[in-house]
């Protein structure tokens, strides 16, 4: 009788704990457990500079500080998505928040999202640095599997995974529907085999060497996970 294949064997795997609710501190960026009355006024602050940065989140923009209050007080308490406010360190300021969500530790997969950078976060070290915390806290875990999802047309986030060191899996046609638009969405993922030459990618992208006096960096980050990221993956043109 044939043998039929059955995938890989995974010996002795233990499904990992749930993320902690419990802040994470790097050199640049800290990111807190997201608090309503701690949080709420300094992101809406930092949001209100451009309403372009919610086209592509299923909430808002908020009109107000009271409405972003309410929506950050009704996500706070949730442990699925877990949300996170993201600190820049350099300038004490928040500017920005994510979440891991569709939290599988059965599989041993996550997913971050709900990612929303204000204008003064993007482009920032500390924005970069928020995103290695998080991927660090999954795999030192014991997470297999880390996911990205975007709308397939915003560009912006699927450049970010693969800068990131995501790698590009294919396109769910209408996914959802969101703010009464279809949603295509794309999926990119890391695995837990890739982490480690990530995780040195990110270290050296990070390290103070990298940039000039002037804060410019030298190597990209997306050049030094280029050759981790799955030979199948395209990468965006600018």
């Amino acid at each position: 009788m044939a043998q039929t294949d059955l995938g890989r064997p995974v010996p002795g795997w233990t499904p990992p704990p749930r993320p902690e609710r419990a802040a994470l501190e790097g050199r640049f960026a800290r990111l807190e457990p997201l608090d309503a009355d701690a949080h709420a006024a300094d992101l809406h602050r930092a949001n209100s500079a451009d309403d372009a940065i919610w086209d592509y989140l299923p909430y808002g923009p908020f009109g107000s500080a009271a409405a972003y209050h309410r929506w950050a007080r009704e996500s706070q308490g949730q442990d699925d998505p877990l949300f996170f406010a993201i600190r820049n360190l350099e300038t004490g300021h928040l500017g920005g928040v994510a979440s891991f969500l569709r939290i599988a530790p059965e599989a041993g997969s996550i997913e971050v999202g709900h990612i929303n950078y204000a204008p003064e976060l993007q482009r920032t070290r500390a924005a970069t640095e928020a995103m290695y915390l998080m991927m660090r806290r999954v795999f030192e875990a014991g997470y297999r599997r880390y996911e990205w999802k975007c709308n397939a047309l915003n560009r912006a986030s699927r450049r970010a995974a693969q800068r990131l060191g995501f790698s590009y899996e294919g396109v769910f046609r209408q996914a959802a529907v969101v703010k009464g638009r279809n949603r295509d969405t794309a999926w990119f993922a890391a695995i837990d085999s890739e982490w480690p030459a990530l995780r040195a990618a990110y270290e050296a992208w990070l390290a103070p060497s990298n940039f000039d006096r002037s804060g410019r960096q030298v190597e990209r980050l997306s050049d030094l996970t280029r050759l981790v990221r799955a030979a199948n993956d395209p990468s965006l043109p600018d």
